[in-house]
């Protein structure tokens, strides 16, 4: 029976690391074309000439759709950092997705918001709208009414409702740089290939000081949870995402700061509601969309437009947050399994989605068990000492390693942390972070995954403080 259990012992941790071994040679490619990614994007973007798409009659209007559900503390900032994007022409809209709350009331009182009367025309399935709203004073601002139906379904009421050839999902809690769209909008006007989404980088305003819906002082919250969901962000948004989209392999754009193309968007079907991450989702459906009718198309990430969201402050929140997103991962994966390892969709089939797929939906669990088993095997005696503090280099000093750099590459390319003791503090969470927090996200993760298999698949409401605000000077 002991023998039995030596041996089982050895092909699990066999199986733990095979994964890790695979995991980090993946990362370590993605920090390499990510490395060269970020540089050439930043030299590009020193080029570029903001105020000549600000004035160039070609630059082609966008709707910035905000789906709001319980988002009173938040609403109105949000807003009022999107009235004051610089951007030739803009529609706002903002869908209260039938809140409970005061989310509509503060609207109508901070904007003074009328009851009107406009034509609806459904091209997306969604729930219909039950009044609309508009500002004398805002006239490019518009508040649309509905009953509860989820964020997909209120992203699809706000296309509906849209004009503009190109639309932004934007989060209730999220405040844009007032450049963000012009920088987003670039590498759409300069290619020569149809430009069907742009992605920029999301940024923790925790710590932040918010005026008049403007970020008027970067700093670092004072937490450590909050501290490393920082580090987390930035190694997320410069080592994986740039990666991918040099290789012409994104599947994930983040649905809080992304542009898309709103007819190649309604030719996908829009955002469904059959999964609990609709950003994910319709990236994977305009894919399959577009490759099925044959047209050329290209997907883009910037690293230098910048939205700064609320993170979660409470652990019980951050849980929330990250079972979700494993959920929502999972069900996005099997959904467009047929994608996997098909060639028909270039690098996004052979190495993008197995990636997702496998490490990134499926390998929490591993990351979980490796947890709990490598230093319980190495305690029982069933694992040398060589093989435990291989497991641990793997496991937690590597992972040291790609954070440690990240910060470094943030402060080498978008520098938005000002002070010097900001990028020291930094560094010492890229270590810190190795040790509890992200051990406690892998469990977190592993969680949405099990929910994924016994079948809850339920949406989990996150709830935030609201950003720190201070009154207008």
């Amino acid at each position: 029976m002991h023998d039995r259990v030596l041996v089982l012992f050895d092909y699990v941790n066999a199986v733990i690391l095979v994964y890790f071994v695979l995991t980090n040679a993946t990362y370590t490619l993605l920090m390499l074309v990510s490395l060269y990614a970020v540089t050439m994007h930043s030299k590009y973007a020193a080029r570029i000439g903001n105020q000549d798409l600000l004035d160039s009659p070609v630059t082609p209007p966008v709707a910035l759709i905000v789906p709001a559900h319980n988002e009173e503390e938040g609403i109105v900032p949000t807003v009022l950092s999107l009235l004051e994007l610089e951007y030739p022409e803009k529609e706002l809209i903002v869908v209260d997705d039938g809140s409970s709350d005061g989310t509509a009331s503060r609207l109508v009182e901070r904007f003074g918001l009328q009851a009107a009367d406009f034509i609806y025309r459904p091209r997306l399935k969604a729930r219909a709208p039950l009044g609309f709203f508009y500002s004398p004073e805002y006239p490019q601002l518009l508040l649309i009414r509905k009953e509860n139906g989820g964020k997909a379904d209120a992203l699809n009421v706000g296309i509906n409702m849209a004009r503009s050839p190109y639309f932004f999902s934007v989060d209730a809690d999220s405040i844009i740089e007032r450049q963000g769209v012009l920088r987003l909008m670039a590498p759409v006007l300069q290619s020569r290939i149809p430009t069907v989404v742009s992605g920029g980088v999301v940024r923790i305003a925790n710590g932040c000081t918010v005026r008049e819906g403007k970020i008027v002082a970067v700093d670092l919250p004072g937490s450590w949870l909050e501290r490393c969901q920082v580090v987390e962000y930035i190694r997320t948004f410069l080592f994986g995402r740039p990666g991918w989209n040099f290789l012409h392999a994104t599947f994930i754009a983040s649905g809080a700061f992304c542009l898309l193309h709103r007819e190649s968007v309604i030719g996908a079907g829009g955002f469904a509601t059959d999964t609990v991450t609709e950003d994910i989702d319709v990236i994977a459906s305009l894919h399959r969309s577009l490759r099925a009718k044959g047209e050329p198309y290209r997907m883009v990430f910037a690293t230098d437009p910048i939205c700064w969201t609320e993170a979660p402050k409470e652990v019980r929140m951050l849980a929330r947050q990250r079972r979700r997103w494993q959920l929502g991962l999972l069900q996005t994966v099997m959904k467009h399994n047929d994608m996997i390892f098909n060639p028909s969709y270039g690098a996004l089939g052979m190495m993008g989605l197995p990636f997702h797929a496998y490490i990134e939906a499926v390998g929490c669990l591993v990351e979980a068990l490796g947890t709990v088993l490598i230093p319980f095997s190495f305690l029982v005696g069933a694992m040398p000492l060589s093989l435990f503090l291989l497991l641990m280099f793997l496991a937690v000093g590597y992972g040291t390693l790609l954070s440690t750099g990240s910060v470094l590459m943030e402060e080498a390319t978008i520098r938005r942390y000002p002070k010097i003791s900001h990028v020291v503090t930094l560094m010492g969470y890229a270590l810190i972070e190795n040790f509890g927090y992200r051990q406690m996200t892998a469990f977190f993760r592993a969680q949405g995954a099990i929910q994924y298999l016994t079948g809850r698949r339920r949406w989990e409401t996150v709830r935030k403080s609201g950003m720190k605000q201070v009154a207008h000077a």
